[in-house]
């Protein structure tokens, strides 16, 4: 049985989380952090993780950026493993979120769904065969109340492809603002806000008088917790180190 201490607990994806985990005989949720310390479920839910005095196996995160550095100081400090579910953090604390993992074990991905990381393998696929040949571009949708764009999954997408190109593209973002025929090297990254959509991403790949595009669309909010969940268990008891969907896979 894996212990499990979910931060965002009182969020939409944390009660996502805790009714999946409620399903399941491999894990339980032994308490949660959250600014909104209503309890709905058989655990108790503290204001932050420093009031926590509840011993757990593994923490999912799927709270705000803001509360990182609380939550990795006491990961730190309990020697508890990680898995670092929120979106939208800086260039400055993915670097935080790595240097971590020489001390804790830590599971970072920007995404959770295992569809999506099959998604990255076939671009990468893609990329090997087609390189130099067709123009790459991203396109990426999701609701009208996300803050970041791109999404995290679309940088994902394009630094799994640029490597697989021995890191030969630049990322262009604002097309709009350049009067000039597209470069040969370059990655177009293009966000959509809208709706209630989940989220969908495509890599399209055009050349001459063909394009070739992978897709994946999410219907739910449920794949990305599914996923968190799977990284707990599967992160229990694992040395200190960064893991992502791939190791899981």
């Amino acid at each position: 049985m894996v212990n499990i201490l979910l931060s965002g607990a009182n969020g939409h994806m944390g009660r996502v989380i805790a009714d999946i985990v409620g399903g399941r005989e491999d894990c339980t949720i032994v308490a949660g952090i959250d600014i909104n310390t209503d309890q709905y479920g058989p655990f108790p839910i503290f204001s932050c993780p420093q009031d926590c005095r509840v011993k757990a196996d593994v923490i999912i995160d799927f709270s705000h950026p803001a509360a990182l550095d609380g939550l990795l100081s006491y990961a730190w400090e309990t020697k508890t493993p990680l898995v670092v579910a929120t979106t939208g953090y800086s260039s400055e604390q993915i670097a935080q979120i790595k240097a971590a993992a020489d001390n804790i074990p830590v599971f970072f991905t920007f995404n959770m769904s295992l569809g999506i990381n099959l998604l990255v393998e076939l671009a990468k696929k893609a990329t090997e065969v087609l390189d130099g040949q067709f123009d790459i571009e991203i396109v990426e949708k999701h609701h009208n109340q996300k803050i970041d764009a791109p999404s995290g999954t679309a940088i994902m997408l394009a630094n799994a492809i640029n490597e697989t190109a021995g890191n030969q593209y630049e990322y262009v973002y604002d097309r709009h603002a350049q009067r000039k025929k597209r470069d040969k090297k370059e990655i177009g990254m293009h966000a959509i806000r809208g709706g209630t959509i989940v989220g969908e991403h495509e890599v399209i790949f055009a050349g001459r008088d063909e394009i070739i595009t992978l897709s994946h669309s999410a219907r739910t909010k449920e794949v990305f917790a599914v996923g968190a969940v799977n990284a707990a268990v599967f992160l229990k008891g694992k040395p200190a180190g960064l893991y992502d969907m791939s190791q899981l896979i």
